[in-house]
């Protein structure tokens, strides 16, 4: 208990905390705009697809922004483009709400740039701060989906999103700190020094691909009500957010075989059986953190570009779903087996097995 309550009291940890309420904030406002979009129209898929499109693919070159001119807002652009877009998406004007939507995104992938860039920094190598802030982001997507579904005003909404503009002036506070060091980024030290910077970065987007698909490609024949949602939901966030604590606790390199191999049986066996599948999905969305680690680690003085190459590989993992799915059992865990296997070759080539201990 002594170093559980260290990890979650860790110098810096308010910035993750910070931070896991203004993405909470964010995907409210993102998916409740989404759930009305999809409710009222035929192409119900166009919506979500244009959404990961330009809310992920943008953070590279948003986060190679941020790092490269740090004086820029993002967060606070973020915030007033998701508001502007909120309220434009309200007004029902003849530019329309998939200009509202595509506001909302870019402001979205600013807020999680700034996110990432204000964890990464002030975290001196640990994984904690930056898992906390993207676990938020499930949270946001459930609550968001809930309240677009009922007769709320975007209004309300709109003043919800208000309230994230102090959370990110203090949240700034953590980064202009620690770039007052010449790298902030330096401890991260979890490649695998053999390997060549080029091929950590695509061996881990192979791994962040493979999660964006099970994630949400994986079958949930269980899935029927509202609360075993909320729940699937809150297993991913939980499982976000552990991967970074644990990875604090006991290693990189094992919780890298735990999230992997140990959600193998999960998965394979969770089709009809709620717990086992969310147990799954927790263990395997642990690998957030890791992945995000390691790129960093060979992206040190732009850790908003290590971020971005995640949202990509969660775009691309994704956007196939939108067009095919499994549907035989057999399929889908020959998929699921393959796709495992292969993550657990990548990690454990990529991490380094001498890890380095952040005191």
């Amino acid at each position: 208990m002594k170093r559980i309550k260290e990890v979650l009291t860790a110098p810096n940890i308010g910035a993750g905390y910070l931070y896991f309420y203004i993405h909470f904030v964010t995907e409210v406002i993102c998916f409740f705009v989404l759930a009305r979009i999809v409710g009222d129209g035929p192409f119900l898929w166009m919506a979500p697809f244009l959404y990961d499109a330009f809310a992920f693919v943008p953070q590279a070159l948003l986060g190679y922004a941020s790092d490269k001119f740090p004086k820029i807002k993002m967060g606070l652009i973020g915030t007033i483009l998701l508001i502007l877009g909120l309220i434009l998406f309200s007004l029902n004007l003849p530019i329309g709400k998939y200009t509202a939507l595509l506001i909302i995104c870019l402001g979205n992938a600013a807020i999680h740039v700034n996110g990432a860039e204000v964890t990464l920094r002030a975290s001196h190598g640990k994984l904690s701060h930056s898992a906390i802030f993207v676990a938020g982001g499930s949270f946001g997507v459930i609550t968001g989906k809930l309240l677009g579904g009922i007769p709320l005003s975007h209004w309300i909404i709109a003043i919800l999103g208000l309230t994230m503009i102090p959370f990110i002036l203090l949240a700034e506070y953590y980064r202009s700190d620690a770039d007052k060091e010449e790298c902030p980024c330096k401890d991260f030290n979890y490649n695998n020094l053999k390997l060549s910077a080029g091929l950590t970065i695509i061996l881990a987007v192979i791994v962040v691909i493979t999660r964006g698909y099970m994630g949400y490609g994986i079958p949930t024949s269980w899935n029927k009500t509202v609360f075993q949602t909320i729940l699937l939901y809150c297993s991913m966030g939980f499982g976000k957010a552990l991967g970074g604590i644990i990875s604090d606790l006991i290693g990189v390199r094992k919780t890298a075989i735990i999230s992997t191999v140990g959600a193998l049986p999960f998965l394979l066996f969770g089709d009809n059986y709620m717990i086992i599948s969310l147990l799954g999905v927790l263990m395997f969305s642990m690998t957030m953190s890791i992945t995000l680690g390691l790129l960093v680690s060979v992206l040190k003085d732009t850790p908003g570009l290590a971020f971005g190459l995640t949202t990509i590989g969660l775009f691309l993992g994704t956007a196939p779903i939108f067009f095919i799915k499994l549907t035989t059992t057999l399929a889908n865990c020959i998929v699921i087996t393959i796709l495992t296997i292969l993550c657990v070759f990548i990690v454990m080539k990529i991490i380094r097995k001498d890890e380095i201990k952040h005191e």
